[in-house]
């Protein structure tokens, strides 16, 4: 029963760490997927894939080598020399993602809330510092809270969606995009961006268990319940017209088919941003140290002051720029690892 609980907690830690900020306001899926309508569909299907394989692989595989750090599963992926530019490359990807999640925070704040940005990104810096003093269990429980939340909400409202007469034909229309040539590339950057980052967390959870059986299931059913998240807000999305000119567009649709709780789920949505927060400074934390031995509480300081000077950047021009690009680069560590063979030969 023990080993289930803790396959649990991983897998909502895999969940939590890349429904971040993108992927809980529809943003993300927006820009990846929706936009493309029903080949957007299949392209999460392949997605949820590679979740599953891929994400469940990234922890054995650490566990096999014996890794704590990200830096030294990329050591293992890319080789000695190739693999410098690829952690220093992680640490950029890293702290962009939590002015992401930040600048994400704020706009919460501004568009659903009609408070000041500053004053969301503010206060997801300061609770992300007083979590992050709690060290792993901090970052399990916050996870473990509002990951069963989000699914619940999201099939909350993919249930109202259904209802709608137009479901269908929403689901299976394939609106002209210029840049249609980027659905073919979407499931396999999108994936890429995520785990990519994700290793920042996973690979020192993994260190953490070091039992193959329980990171394995943890793997599996993250990366299920990726999909079902995926899935359940994509069929959501293509029933709202012109869904990119929206930066939360998911809460734009609770509002308008499920007003009554409306503000519960903007509460959700926000803690899965913080959730994503913490664990990417938990990941950058545990990198950082090897370069400047600081006490934690100096080097998490370090980061989300880092993060909030680019936090303050307009949420939605953000996004747009740096996941797609940051996706891209990932591609080769998807790879790497996939061409990895599962046992070591030692």
């Amino acid at each position: 029963m023990k080993h289930w609980i803790q396959s649990f907690q991983i897998a909502a830690v895999y969940v939590g760490t890349v429904v971040g900020a993108g992927f809980a306001t529809g943003k993300e899926i927006v820009e990846f997927f929706s936009r493309f309508g029903f080949i957007g569909l299949i392209g999460i299907l392949m997605g949820g894939y590679l979740f599953v394989a891929l994400g469940t692989k990234l922890m054995e595989k650490s566990i096999d080598i014996g890794a704590q750090s990200y830096e030294e599963l990329n050591t293992y992926l890319f080789g000695k020399y190739f693999s410098k530019g690829m952690n220093i490359l992680m640490m950029i990807m890293l702290l962009g993602v939590c002015a992401v999640m930040l600048a994400g925070s704020g706009a919460i704040f501004q568009e659903q809330l009609g408070y000041p940005k500053m004053a969301g990104v503010l206060l997801t810096a300061v609770l992300s510092f007083i979590v992050m003093m709690l060290g792993v269990k901090g970052l399990f429980a916050v996870n473990t809270f509002v990951v069963p939340m989000m699914i619940f909400f999201n099939l909350y409202l993919l249930m109202h969606s259904i209802q709608h007469p137009h479901f269908l034909q929403g689901l299976l229309t394939i609106p002209y995009a210029e840049d249609g040539w980027k659905s073919v590339v979407a499931p396999f950057s999108y994936t890429a961006l995520n785990l990519a980052l994700a290793q920042a967390v996973l690979v020192p959870v993994a260190a953490e268990v070091k039992n193959k059986k329980v990171v394995r299931r943890g793997g599996i059913i993250g990366g299920l319940l990726l999909t079902v998240i995926l899935l359940s807000s994509h069929a959501t999305l293509v029933m709202l017209p012109n869904v990119d000119s929206y930066e939360i567009p998911i809460a734009v649709i609770m509002k308008k088919m499920a007003s009554e709780i409306y503000f519960i789920y903007i509460f959700i949505i926000y803690g899965e941003i913080f959730s994503s927060v913490i664990g990417n400074i938990y990941g950058l934390e545990k990198q950082i140290r090897g370069y400047l031995p600081f006490k934690s509480a100096w080097l998490y300081a370090l980061i989300i002051a880092g993060a909030f000077s680019f936090g303050v950047i307009n949420y939605g021009t953000l996004l747009s720029y740096l996941y797609p690009i940051f996706g891209y680069i990932s591609l080769v560590f998807i790879i790497l690892l996939w061409m990895k063979p599962h046992k070591n030969k030692e």
